[in-house]
């Protein structure tokens, strides 16, 4: 028997099913941060919601913890590396609540076309103001859906029963599948422009964070209306109230906040936004999945059995080969998607020299994992990854290769035109990338990274640095390459454009920074003549 720690209400039925496979209970709802300390030492589950705050304090100070729990689908409120090195699992129930959010989106999205909540509130006050909150209808019109994972494609299905013209933008999906689903994919100013409702179903993450800004905003037609029921902060909420106050869109509905719990905000005194307390999980359906759910994960974890939504496993399936390299071949797929932009119809995963002696399964769902973490609405694990891959039409290839040139072991990925490598240094294993889009240079993992592609020529390493004085960005590092005589898919593009240096030999510096690239360099860095490409990339 298991002490299992309760700190938020979850369903009657999970705290049952944990009741019946032994364990004891112990449910303290209201903690304080200083009374979970307290209460969490000796516990082998922590069992949470939203509220409370797993923070690498209250990890360290449960000495037994087995297992954190999260009834629900964000893990924003956990700190999954602390847990991780810890190894304290970490599971949530990442499909209780979609259908829940989905249905709260339309919900917002049809009180926001017909002014329901504004107009209850008149009749409710003695008011009979019918012509005043005259609305429109949704039939005809275009529905922009940023992120096309699991609750925007339900969102998609549902509107287009209303008979909305769906467009999207969701670099990961392939277009095939998104034709399947009856939407058009553009970029996301093209679904910005055209929206007559904009509805946002991303992860929170460092390139999600006020996406939706005044810039995008302005780019829209005065009519837009934009709902937001993924997460708080990916929607610039003062760029909002300004662009509803002053008439640049028609209205709002929110249902998530930079800042939760918020009771006060410039959206609330505009009569053309409708808000809601984050409710898109809150129905009877959804908690009681939840909690169900996150009992099962839980029970399993404390069995020492297989549990199919543990967000942080994986190593233990891994040999002791294998193993170290988890960490370089996920981080691989994440900046190879934020190197690529948007997902190719393949991705091809090569593993060379020692490793190509072992099971490398496990690396390729690492890579599949860093690949989604970024640009999906629910965490991602070794066990769903695959799974997102299908649904977004993306083929993934593994082939291995006895015979390394340069390297005892070599993970490179390829995909459209861009292609990265990376292997494990030194007798401390550091992880460091060594080829990026067909360019042999060599650099290590940096928080913030600009990867800048330009001719072969003299100059060019003065023209991006004096871009970089001007913004006030202090290089830490900088490294050079140069291409490999235009060799593979990059190199042959490259050896197309125009300026590309003799032979179509291009050259390539990545630099590392302490800060995130500042906005507009990447603009200014590609209005300079000679160079060819430039992308900031910023790590979880």
């Amino acid at each position: 028997m298991a002490r299992v720690l309760v700190t938020e209400e979850i369903a009657e039925r999970g705290l049952a099913t944990l009741r019946a496979a032994g364990h004891d209970v112990d449910v303290r709802l209201g903690l304080s941060a200083t009374e979970l300390l307290v209460a969490v030492a000796g516990a082998a589950a922590l069992v949470i919601r939203s509220e409370t705050k797993v923070t690498a304090a209250v990890i360290e100070a449960g000495h037994g913890l087995v297992v954190v729990g999260r009834a629900g689908i964000g893990l924003d409120n956990v700190d999954v590396a602390a847990a991780t090195r810890r190894g304290v699992m970490v599971v949530n129930a990442p499909r209780s609540n979609i259908l829940s959010a989905a249905e709260h989106t339309l919900a917002l999205l049809l009180a926001q076309a017909r002014n329901i909540p504004q107009a209850h509130a008149a009749l409710t006050a003695g008011r009979w103001e019918r012509s005043r909150w005259e609305g429109v209808e949704v039939h005809g019109k275009t529905l922009g859906i940023v992120g096309l994972g699991r609750v925007g494609a339900l969102v998609a299905q549902r509107a287009h029963a209303f008979g909305m013209r769906l467009v999207a933008f969701d670099p990961y999906v392939a277009p095939e599948r998104a034709k399947q689903m009856g939407v058009e994919l553009l970029s996301l100013e093209d679904v910005v422009r055209q929206a007559d409702f904009l509805t946002v179903h991303l992860p929170k993450t460092s390139e999600t964070i006020g996406l939706i800004g005044a810039d995008l905003l302005a780019q829209a037609k005065p009519d837009l209306r934009v709902i937001n029921t993924a997460r708080g902060g990916i929607v610039d909420e003062a760029a909002l109230a300004s662009a509803v106050a002053s008439g640049a869109i028609a209205g709002a509905a929110i249902d998530v906040f930079s800042s939760e719990p918020m009771v006060s905000s410039p959206l609330f005194e505009l009569p053309s936004v409708v808000v809601t307390p984050h409710l898109g999980a809150s129905t009877k359906e959804a908690q009681d999945k939840a909690g169900i759910s996150i009992a099962e994960q839980v029970e399993l974890a404390l069995a020492g059995e297989f549990v199919p939504y543990a967000v942080n496993i994986g190593a233990a399936a891994a040999s002791e080969t294998v193993r170290p390299f988890l960490p370089l071949a996920e981080r691989l797929g994440r900046l190879f998607g934020l190197l690529a932009g948007e997902l190719a119809p393949v991705l091809e995963i090569e593993y060379e020299g020692q490793l190509a002696e072992y099971d490398t399964r496990i690396l390729t769902l690492s890579v599949l994992k860093g690949l989604f973490s970024a640009a999906t609405d629910e965490p991602v694990s070794f066990v769903n990854a695959p799974q997102l891959a299908e649904e977004r039409g993306l083929s993934v290839r593994a082939t291995t290769a006895l015979a390394s040139q340069d390297y005892v072991n070599l993970i490179t990925l390829r995909g459209g035109s861009h292609a990265l490598s990376g292997t494990l240094f030194g007798m401390r294993g550091e992880p460091k990338i060594v080829m990026v889009d067909d360019h042999d240079i060599e650099l290590p993992f940096a928080r913030s990274m600009l990867v800048v592609r330009n001719d072969d020529r003299v100059g060019m390493v003065a023209v991006v640095a004096e871009i970089l004085r001007d913004a006030g960005m202090n290089i830490v590092d900088l490294k050079l390459g140069r291409s490999r005589g235009g060799s593979g898919a990059a190199g042959r593009a490259e050896g197309r454009a125009e300026g590309a240096g003799v032979g179509g030999r291009t050259a390539m510096m990545a630099l590392s920074f302490e800060e995130p690239v500042k906005p507009g360099v990447v603009e200014a860095l590609l209005a300079e003549p000679g160079i060819l490409g430039a992308v900031a990339i910023a790590e979880a």
